[in-house]
């Protein structure tokens, strides 16, 4: 007898298998399945089965469905699985032959163990072959395809993900096509599946038809999501369209054991193929759903098209995240026809974080601008400089150009020796806020819950990076109430600011990676600062805290709030985001090192 999770939550008695009817016991029991081997909590069940509103009665409602799952239970003659009555709650047991999402787990635990890339693909397309439709689909339970759901299709696009990777690796690239299309259309927005269809296509010889699956998942990201690809994807398509040989298909997965290909020469999991350097000079791309800064829009337009061709320098900074890439984007493209000689992205940092030389940039923008007619004006979007120095030698933009910079430093010293204008970002109002819900949600949606959609923005601390990645899981789950969000975001902000299929795109890695930036004393600091002192704190604040002389506490938190860190500050009181506090206050206990001297 075997229980049926990875699909319509059934019973199996060798090749007899009873789907269970909509009903309370269903749930319950998924609930319990979902569990098994730990002790469920009487209140976690009956929230799964009647929801945040729960009935007075659904305490004894909850022991009644227990005895009627005992009965079926007996009506089927499931015996090695039992319900148990525990104190906090109830718990039903169960192994890898009674349950098959027990059973997927251990074989993809023991596929990792194995050294042979021939053998573990078998044993993953078992594991696979668990998986037998929509995952509970006759479990009416919103909490459950809430919270639990969603995490099991994960493991399942995980272990296909990996399997495919394997299918390349062995020179399979035919029959990973037939999965990686099917993949890819189900899951549009997994950029995973996107880039092994696209290596697959132009492994079989089929260049055009990559190219034009690259061009499909761009318009989708920026359509639907408002963001580039990943760096992977666009060194993909550059060796593409150089024509390259992409070498073996080698292995992705990082940590594993190493295989021996028939050749006899050893790889390993933790090597990458090798790949073209992501270009740093390209087209600017257009902003989807762009809403929100229009009084900072309007003063960066007049200057970018007064009259006149003296060079134009234009400096946009803020916190990570807070949107000055958007801004610069869709500032290019309002003022297009203002410069015939092109719009270019100059990005200054590379996939992995470290900055571009300043030699390299000049020279890639000097090959982009070489066609330029004389007296065509050209734009450079200089993204996410990392200092004034680095930036120096692409300014001035030429007599007739000009030159957006963005960047979460101030770079007051590239103001005091080339001058510019200066707009510093900070979060959304409640207005614009609610205005990009709108625009990505539609109006019907946001509309019918004006009150909730508020509160979802204040909940995402009108943050731009927040709302964006809280708008997408939400236009994925069309049947979710905003109201439901607001409740399930607040236990967890951190945790939950974050796209499954796209890790780089998350609230806590945009943080961490901003920190991976500073001075390490700097990012202790930070942490100090922002776990410990409330919302507004004043420079002495700080000096209490930190420990330092008012002197050393006034140049440490300047630098912070100059890294985009702290708002505002003197002659003011500093402020820090209620999502930089908590990951600070998160991060903090596992760095307790003592504040030296910057």
């Amino acid at each position: 007898m075997r229980f049926q999770l990875l699909g319509p939550l059934s019973i199996t008695d060798g090749p007899d298998t009873v789907v269970l009817q909509p009903s309370k016991p269903t749930i319950l029991l998924a609930s319990l399945l979902l569990h098994a081997n730990t002790v469920v909590s009487a209140d976690y069940l009956q929230r799964t089965m009647w929801g945040e509103e729960q009935p007075a009665t659904s305490r004894a409602a909850l022991q009644t469905c227990v005895l009627r799952l005992r009965r079926l239970f007996t009506k089927h003659g499931v015996t090695e699985t039992p319900i148990e009555a525990v104190p906090g709650g109830y718990r039903i047991t169960a192994g890898p032959r009674h349950l098959d999402l027990i059973g997927f787990r251990e074989e993809i635990r023991r596929a990792a163990d194995i050294a042979d890339p021939e053998s573990e693909l078998h044993v993953l397309k078992g594991a696979l072959s668990l998986w037998e439709g929509s995952v509970l689909a006759n479990v009416r339970s919103d909490v459950l395809h809430r919270d639990e759901v969603p995490r099991l299709v994960e493991e399942r696009l995980r272990t296909l993900e990996r399997a495919c990777d394997l299918k390349l690796l062995l020179g399979r690239c035919g029959e990973a096509l037939v999965e990686l299309w099917s993949a890819s259309r189900a899951h549009p927005g997994h950029e995973r599946f996107r880039e092994q269809l696209i290596e697959a296509l132009y492994r079989t010889g089929r260049q055009t038809e990559a190219l034009a699956e690259y061009r499909m998942v761009k318009e989708y990201l920026h359509d639907e999501l408002g963001v580039d690809p990943s760096p992977a994807l666009r060194r993909l398509e550059m060796a593409i369209l150089r024509g390259e040989d992409l070498g073996p298909a080698d292995d992705r997965h990082p940590g594993g054991p190493a295989y021996t290909t028939a050749g006899g020469a050893e790889r390993r999991h933790t090597t990458a193929p090798a790949a073209p350097p992501a270009a740093i000079v390209e087209p600017v791309a257009a902003v989807h759903s762009f809403t929100g800064r229009e009084a900072e829009t309007t003063a960066l337009l007049e200057r970018l098209t007064a009259p006149g061709h003296e060079s134009v320098t234009l400096l946009v900074s803020g916190a990570p995240g807070i949107g000055k890439t958007a801004l610069a984007r869709h500032l290019a493209h309002q003022v297009k026809d203002s410069f015939p000689a092109g719009l270019f992205m100059v990005r200054m940092v590379g996939p992995d974080g470290t900055p571009r030389s300043p030699d390299d940039a000049a020279a890639e923008v000097a090959a982009a601008l070489r066609d330029q007619v004389r007296g065509e004006r050209a734009l450079l979007v200089l993204d996410d400089v990392v200092d004034a120095d680095q930036v120096r030698p692409l300014l001035p933009a030429g007599a007739d150009g000009a030159v957006i910079v963005t960047s979460r430093r101030g770079l007051a010293g590239l103001v005091a020796t080339h001058g510019g204008w200066v707009l510093r970002l900070g979060t959304f109002t409640e207005e614009e806020s609610y205005a990009l819900l709108v625009a990505v949600l539609g109006a019907e949606r946001v509309e019918a819950e004006p009150e909730e959609a508020r509160r979802l923005a204040e909940a995402c601390g009108h943050h731009p990076l927040a709302l964006r990645i809280m708008s997408a899981r939400l236009l994925t789950r069309p049947a979710l109430r905003l109201a439901d969000s607001v409740s399930w975001l607040a236990e967890d902000p951190l945790a939950r600011l974050s796209l499954a299929d796209s890790p780089e795109l998350s609230v806590h890695g945009v943080l961490g990676g901003a920190l991976d930036r500073l001075d390490p004393r700097l990012v202790e600091a930070f942490l100090k600062v922002a776990a410990q002192i409330p919302d507004h704190f004043t420079a002495e604040d700080g000096v209490r805290v930190l420990g330092m002389s008012p002197v050393e506490a006034d140049d440490v938190l300047d630098r912070l709030a100059d890294a985009g860190l702290l708002e505002e500050g003197p002659p003011g009181p500093y402020r820090v985001h209620e999502l930089l506090r908590v990951y600070a206050r998160r991060t903090a206990p596992f760095r307790s090192r003592p504040i030296q001297k910057v």
